[in-house]
């Protein structure tokens, strides 16, 4: 029985990295847990969650609710970037 805050990990309204995560953890077990076979991994995690804590605070300032945008509106804002 998962926790309220492991199911919110696992939303992917909540969670804009939940790929990232999942290839973070497949890599680790891959790799018997040796952090340096998984760097690549842990980067897109870091700059998954670095750019989506940037619309976050963005969305904030501007009074924008929910802060985190739905995981649809994300699909299309990543698209609009090419």
């Amino acid at each position: 029985r998962m926790s309220r805050h492991a199911k919110k990990l696992r939303d992917h309204d909540i969670n804009p990295c939940l790929a990232e995560t999942d290839a973070t953890t497949k890599c680790m077990d891959d790799n018997n847990y040796k952090k340096d076979m998984c760097t690549d991994y842990f980067l897109k995690y870091k700059n998954c969650r670095k750019f989506w804590h940037g619309i976050m605070m963005q969305r904030r300032r501007n009074g924008v609710k929910p802060e985190m945008p739905p995981a649809e509106e994300r699909k299309k804002i990543l698209e609009s970037m090419g």
